[in-house]
């Protein structure tokens, strides 16, 4: 179970959604019942009828920035920049007045230590260093540097989403966020979340069913690829998070009284995961989350999840499995291959508790 081929599996190219539904919780549900290896098939909408009085839905409300920059090196030529921690790149200008962070560059050569890349006449980055493909990018500009981003970046879609239409790309900026994203800094959505509406989250808590928001920025770590074949070898990179107390309140309040706690999405389950004590409570805070879940892990707070289909060899699927059990779970996506489930991003989800 830890070699990286054991998390593989065949998947049709047409089942990779490209666009989300017309109605975001109208996408399918997948349920497992871990506790009696029982599949059932379920639209978004009817979670509230799947969930019980009293379970704590745990949501990230990260909000994904227009991280991907278009600028050009000294010798003219274009250059793609997609910035992937830009959480810490705040934290570096709140401390020294500029801005640095770890970036991907798409580019006809890497750029060296010391390389120039241009965005426009105010705004110029200067690579630091480069490694295994990354590049730490110090960037002009000081407190204008977050404003830029949000005026000139664009939206950094999954490499599997593929867009030649700009009015989809247009309507991708409200699609690809969460209903109660609020916090500015991640890279990637956390797609669990994107099945919610306003409705859906008014008829929840009209069932009783309580929210707790937390963040995590999505960044790098989350989407890496695994490219070693012991996956206990992979190193993942940390992502900044932040517990308030009102969600630490909330979640040991509902574990002291033997009430679930749901986690929408792998994010919510990392950061619960992180942050809880050997008896399963958590104590608010804030830093830099570098858990990396994968079967053998024991869950020590989080009792069902929400979560979408996700890449094959990925340390997302590493962790449903660590969840439930990694046999079971391929059949479960086997089973959704056959019943024409939707993948990825902006595919269907799958309820495990």
């Amino acid at each position: 179970m830890y070699r990286l081929s054991d998390y593989d599996y065949q998947l049709p190219e047409d089942l990779i959604a490209q666009a989300p539904c017309a109605a975001r919780n109208a996408s399918r549900l997948m349920r497992i019942q871990r506790d009696i290896a029982a599949v059932s098939h379920h639209r978004f909408h009817g979670l509230p009828d799947l969930l019980r009085k009293g379970d704590l839905l745990v949501v990230n409300d990260t909000r994904v920035i227009p991280a991907r920059l278009l600028g050009k090196k000294d010798t003219g030529g274009r250059v793609e920049v997609l910035l992937i921690d830009y959480a810490k790149g705040l934290h570096q200008l709140e401390q020294t007045g500029a801005f640095q962070c770890q970036c991907l560059i798409k580019a006809s050569r890497m750029p060296r230590t010391g390389s120039r890349i241009e965005f426009t006449d105010q705004i110029c980055g200067l690579v630091q260093s480069v490694e295994g493909g990354i590049c730490e990018i110090r960037f002009s500009g000081g407190d204008q540097f977050p404003e830029f981003v949000r005026t000139c970046g664009s939206l950094p879609l999954p490499p599997y989403i593929k867009r030649s239409d700009r009015d989809r790309y247009e309507q991708d900026q409200e699609d690809y966020q969460t209903v109660y994203a609020e916090n500015d800094g991640a890279v990637a959505a956390p797609t669990a979340g994107l099945h919610f509406t306003q409705d859906l989250m008014a008829i929840l808590s009209q069932k009783g069913i309580d929210t707790a928001r937390i963040t995590l920025h999505v960044g790098y770590g989350t989407f890496v690829p695994v490219r070693v074949e012991d996956i206990r070898a992979h190193q993942i990179h940390s992502e900044y998070f932040c517990l308030s107390p009102d969600a630490a309140k909330k979640f040991n309040h509902a574990k002291n009284q033997g009430r679930r706690v749901v986690a929408v999405g792998t994010t919510s389950v990392r950061t619960l995961e992180f942050a809880a004590d050997d008896q399963g409570r958590v104590a608010p805070g804030s830093g830099r989350c570098d858990l990396y879940i994968y079967p053998g892990f024991r869950f020590r707070c989080v009792d069902a999840m929400i979560t979408n289909f996700h890449l094959p060899k990925s340390t997302l699927l590493m962790l449903v499995s660590a969840f439930y059990d990694r046999k079971r779970m391929l059949q479960a996506y086997e089973t959704a291959v056959t019943h024409g489930y939707r993948f990825f991003s902006y595919g269907d989800a799958m309820l495990i508790e």
